[in-house]
């Protein structure tokens, strides 16, 4: 089973699906680094820009038929059995990306894409079987619980149970067109 676990950079991805690869017994698999290691994409500045369809189609041919569990906020354009969206508050986001460094342009990106599911639309437009879970309070090991426990129901489809517009407000400061300071 291929399992693709994406989100907004800051939701936890990488606890999240180390942890998932570990209980289940799966491989890990993170997308940037499989991406340098075939040599997809190119540098632009200092990022990686990927071309999803040469992402997909690799990882594909990689791991067809086998136990996997892919990270990455572009796994989602990944063909899987499963994706999991993890979803968390905008202004937990924008202080992890605060803490991380980010730029003030690549944080209000960010932080405007998780307040309005930009991740999880583009999951559900490109895969049958997605799964939404919000990580908002929840430690990395009660969010591999929560994930294992749906599929051992052999639930396939959860969504829209990640509201953020009632933090629009507090979360102006992070935006680009919002006023006042991080």
């Amino acid at each position: 089973m291929i399992i693709a676990v994406t989100g907004t950079p800051g939701v936890g991805k990488t606890t999240v699906s180390r942890l998932l690869s570990e209980k289940l017994g799966y491989e890990y698999v993170g997308v940037k680094e499989f991406a340098r290691e075939k040599g997809i994409g190119e540098m632009v500045g200092d990022e990686l820009e990927i071309d999803v369809d040469e992402l997909a189609e690799a990882m594909l041919r990689e791991f067809h038929g086998r136990d996997v569990v892919i990270d990455g906020h572009l796994s989602h354009f990944v063909p899987a059995d499963v994706v999991i969206v993890l979803r968390a508050d905008p202004r937990l986001v924008a202080e992890r990306l605060m803490e991380r460094g980010y730029s003030r342009e690549k944080l209000a990106e960010n932080v405007e894409a998780e307040l309005v599911d930009v991740i999880l639309v583009e999951a559900l437009e490109e895969n049958e079987n997605v799964l939404e879970i919000d990580t908002t309070g929840k430690t990395p090991g009660e969010v591999v619980e929560e994930i294992s426990e749906l599929l051992e129901r052999g639930i396939k489809r959860r969504f829209g149970i990640v509201d953020w517009s009632g933090v629009y407000d507090e979360v102006l400061p992070y935006l680009r067109l919002g006023s006042g300071r991080m």
